[in-house]
């Protein structure tokens, strides 16, 4: 049986994607559009095709011939953008939404149905290049009040800032702020419309949300990520998404493992559906540092991004090698690789394949993987144990 197939796709044209940038990325020639997300598993939205002979055309019809379901979504990200503010279901809550909007008989593509599918999507992203710039959960309530004092005593009405300030720091905390941000309230519109004149006058500590309000003048989601981490990544530093954590990616260049889901709930910062109520019922509103995820500590040729060593992804079964260089790897289940730089032979038993850049491929089953190369490769199991 084929062990190692070549597969491709064609890059996603979401508005907030970099024109050309994921070909740049891989070496192929550049197109004039954006290009936004390159999928790589078997959802149903985006499914790779198979680039040689086999019994299925995609990675999809390989799902639904073998019965068997890849267990994540790979994924290369290029904002030049804003992508929206969200949030991603957990797993009961997923099943419970999907059933629900099945029985109303909402069609899966109507533009506000929120479960597309009956599958949770945590996610984690690994910079590619210095710079990805992203919001990700909630700071402290007293971190963000420390913001909201500086803006209260530049505003010309100090007044809607206090009152925010009041709520992150009365009983119902965080939650309660967000969900007056959130209300439609006059003084919330008043906060909005007057934002960028406040925020302009100490404009090095407010640049990223100068950008947002910019991008999107007249939503709430500005004032929404104030309240959130804003962080920068170096390449290969890693952010844990999990279920509930709200966040938005707002510039760069990425790799994406995920739940093989689409369920996406948004709270602003886009011209999509917004489900305010569905939004409260799956967001985690602790505050904290930002969730970066730490690789294992290996060999010096690989970096594994594990999102099980964290507690809230005790239940994540997927993971994320990053390869420079000569490396065993023992997958766990069927598995997706891709070449971001230089090349590499993989042997598979008595099957090899040379890939380089910009060339992915899908392993059937679990192997024992015999890398050897230089440069960089991305691959995605699950359950796995490293040789």
């Amino acid at each position: 049986m084929t062990l190692l197939l070549p597969i491709g796709n064609e890059p996603r044209d979401y508005a907030w994607g970099i024109p050309g940038g994921i070909s740049r990325l891989l070496g192929c020639e550049a197109t004039e559009r954006p290009e936004a997300e390159l999928w790589l598993g078997a959802h149903p939205l985006s499914p790779s095709r198979v680039i040689a002979d086999a019994p299925f055309a995609d990675l999809a019809d390989w799902e639904r011939q073998t019965g068997e379901r890849l267990p994540f979504l790979l994924k290369i990200l290029a904002a030049s953008s804003a992508l929206s503010l969200q949030a991603h279901p957990t797993p009961a809550d997923a099943a419970e939404g999907f059933a629900r909007e099945e029985a109303a008989g909402i069609p899966r593509d109507a533009p506000h149905r929120n479960y597309k599918d009956p599958f949770a999507k945590p996610e984690l992203i690994v910079a590619l290049e210095d710079g990805f710039e992203a919001l990700c959960g909630f700071r402290t309530a007293e971190s963000a009040a420390t913001d909201l004092h500086v803006l209260a005593g530049l505003a010309a009405d100090a007044h809607p800032y206090r009152l925010w300030s009041s709520l992150l720091r009365g009983p119902g905390g965080i939650r309660a702020a967000f969900e007056w941000l959130m209300s439609g309230d006059s003084l919330v519109e008043r906060l909005v419309a007057g934002f960028v004149d406040d925020a302009s006058q100490s404009p090095e500590r407010f640049a990223h949300l100068l950008r947002l309000a910019n991008q999107y003048p007249d939503d709430p989601g500005v004032l929404v990520a104030l309240m959130l981490n804003h962080v920068t990544l170096r390449a290969g530093e890693c952010l844990w998404l999990p279920a509930g954590n709200i966040h938005a990616y707002l510039r760069g260049i990425g790799v994406e493992l995920m739940g093989p889901s689409d369920n996406v709930l948004r709270g602003g910062l886009t011209p999509k559906h917004v489900d305010v109520p569905e939004l409260l019922r799956v967001v985690d509103f602790s505050g904290g540092a930002a969730p970066y995820l730490r690789p294992d500590a290996g060999r010096s040729n690989e970096r594994v991004y594990r999102p099980a060593s964290m507690p809230s992804g005790a239940d994540v079964p997927f993971v994320l090698h990053a390869i420079t260089g000569d490396a065993t790897i023992e997958t766990g289940s069927p598995a997706v690789a891709i070449v971001t730089a230089g090349g590499f032979e993989l042997a598979a038993g008595s099957e090899q394949r040379h890939i380089e850049r910009g060339d992915a491929v899908f392993i059937t089953g679990p192997v024992v993987l015999e890398v050897a190369g230089e440069g960089g490769l991305f691959l995605a199991d699950a359950l796995t144990v490293t040789a």
